[in-house]
């Protein structure tokens, strides 16, 4: 029984997670800490959604508590006209000048996703000219994110044909949970191109190193333009390296030096230079200086073979070269390398062991009760002994302190209601008592209030960028023209999808734009309202973060019809007539 223990804990031992992947880890879980949301099956639409996370995570992530950078420049440059979306511009800037890809590296939830799917044991394909050129398609998009926007106003192009972390985050998350099984009804071919987009770059993950990041990435593209100016990430020294290459033959990344724009700053790279010429910026502030061990010299363009190099410098497991990779000249080097390094480190390690031994032996106290005694006094003063060096100090505040605010994240959003959501309305209940503000238009209404109701009133729930919300608008317009005043017809926009301009953006949008049939919206006849966070109607007439949504109520009040989705002409006319009747 004690070889098993003994074996499981080598186990452990020999796949713990690096820092990095502990990182990574907590990152994902702080930027998704609305656990309860995977239960429910809703996405929290609280006051932190209002501000963007670094990464790469979809706001409809039913366990997010920030907005997506992607998503938020594209919905401010859909709606920014003339003027610069200020707001996520200077997010963007902050982000990229602190951090830079270090983000990548470090932050992003996506990024973790593919590297967990690359670790599982399939070919791989290797970084070559081709996925250094490819590695380019990136800016591409970024080009096409920016001009979209702008130049077909509303259209939030890549998270709307592109993303897979919406697909995967949002869509699927949600899909998933059973209490949002009437949304399936509403799936059409858009879902089914990125659902299967998705698909395909899981897969791709699986067999080359951070598919979505190093090829289809806007956010990385973006980043990647702060890489050499940032304030954190890794730096080389010019006068040291000794241009080997190992640093460039070991990343995954397609980099040609050192920190370049293709460089997401993990830091892999410090533990294999045999020189110590890469570190991170800033860490003579927090880390002592180590004096490199001797190097054979390299002519220019001489490989080198990874291993040797590797084990001269520290114990580090790195991907060997090809033997045909290596001249005999870069071996025998090597070789010779190797054993003044050993000759050298064991000189070391023997004048550490013996200061080691000195300060034990000054730190131990004698003991009286015997050995067991001693050997605990002895376990006592070395954790006392770590605890004296500011390294260690440092890192370990620094867990403690991440852990406390992560556990203090799960449970607050685990017990705070979501934006104060009061309860939910449905068929056959009486619809809410809410007042809302107007947008102006043709109907000179200042407000809209369901406390006096005397005739049908149809609401529908829509939001400026929402193609299947403005194609149903014109058809809501007809059939209230017909009626002719028989009923009442509100459209109500949501506050979750406000503009960055505020109410202001709508009002824009209403005065300044068409429907498909090239009618002004702000000829409508119809009423256009603004949802309020406080209020949230939409949630309260049983609405699920899926836009478009069709609410009738009768003369009495009382709720007769509520659909989720388009609503045809004909549904839209057969429902009034039962709320007439």
């Amino acid at each position: 029984m004690k070889k098993f223990f003994v074996k499981v804990k080598d186990w452990f031992v020999a796949h713990k997670p690096t820092k990095r992947r502990l990182i990574q880890l907590y990152a994902a879980l702080l930027t998704n800490a609305n656990l309860k949301g995977f239960f429910t099956g809703k996405i929290y639409t609280g006051d932190t959604k209002q501000m963007c996370v670094p990464g790469l995570n979809c706001y409809s992530c039913p366990g997010a508590v920030g907005a997506c950078p992607l998503g938020a420049l594209q919905d401010s440059l859909a709606q920014s006209k003339k003027s610069a979306p200020a707001y996520i511009l200077g997010i963007l800037l902050m982000f990229g000048l602190l951090l830079g890809r270090l983000i990548c590296g470090f932050l992003c939830p996506f990024g973790l996703i593919q590297e967990l799917l690359y670790k599982i044991r399939t070919p791989k394909l290797r970084k070559n000219r081709f996925t250094r050129v490819l590695s380019y398609f990136k800016y591409v998009l970024l080009v096409i994110l920016i001009a979209v926007p702008l130049i077909y106003a509303g259209i939030p192009s890549f998270c709307k044909y592109v993303c897979p972390a919406g697909t995967l985050e949002g869509a699927v998350s949600l899909l998933a949970n059973i209490q949002n099984s009437d949304f399936y009804s509403m799936l059409g071919y858009l879902f089914t191109w990125k659902f299967c987009l998705a698909v395909a770059i899981v897969v791709a993950s699986v067999f080359i190193y951070r598919f979505f990041c190093r090829f289809i990435c806007p956010l990385g593209a973006i980043y990647s333009l702060f890489n050499k100016i940032s304030l954190l990430g890794v730096k080389l020294d010019k006068d040291k390296c000794i241009d080997c290459g190992l640093c460039v033959q070991g990343c995954k990344m397609d980099i040609k030096h050192v920190g370049d724009h293709e460089c997401i700053q993990c830091g892999e790279c410090i533990s294999v230079c045999p020189v110590q010429a890469i570190t991170w910026k800033g860490s003579k502030i927090f880390l002592k200086n180590t004096t490199p061990v001797d190097q054979p010299v390299v002519e220019s363009g001489e490989k080198i073979a990874l291993l040797e190099l590797a084990k001269s410098n520290a114990s580090v497991t790195v991907v060997g070269a090809q033997p045909d990779e290596v001249s005999e000249e870069g071996a025998e080097g090597a070789q010779s390398a190797n054993i003044a390094a050993e000759s050298e480190l064991a000189a070391t390690d023997g004048q550490q062991a013996a200061e080691s031994q000195e300060a034990q032996e000054e730190a131990i106290e004698p003991v009286a009760e015997g050995a067991d005694g001693a050997k605990k006094g002895g376990r006592l003063q070395a954790v006392k002994a770590a605890f004296k060096r500011p390294r260690f100090v440092v890192e370990f505040v620094a867990w403690v302190v991440a852990i406390a605010v992560l556990i203090g994240a799960w449970i607050g959003y685990g017990v705070r209601k979501d934006g104060g959501v009061p309860l939910v309305y449905g068929v056959g209940d009486k619809c809410p008592e809410f007042i809302l503000q107007t947008y102006k238009s043709d109907n000179d209404s200042e407000s809209f209030s369901t406390y006096n109701l005397s005739k049908v009133t149809v609401i529908n729930y829509w939001y400026t960028t929402c193609d299947p919300c403005k194609a149903e608008l014109p058809d809501f317009e007809k059939v209230f023209e017909e009626y002719d005043g028989a009923i009442d017809m509100f459209v109500v926009h949501s506050w979750s999808a406000l503009p960055d301009g505020g109410t202001q953006g709508v009002q824009d949008f209403l005065d300044t734009e068409t429907d498909k049939n090239g009618k002004p919206w702000n000829s409508y006849k119809l009423t256009f309202a603004q949802d309020t966070q406080e209020l949230d109607t939409y949630a309260q007439l049983g609405g699920k973060y899926a836009y478009p949504m069709t609410v009738i109520v009768n003369a009495d009040r009382v709720i007769t019809f509520a659909k989720q989705g388009p609503c045809s002409e004909a549904l839209l006319r057969e429902n009034i007539e039962k709320a007439l009747n």
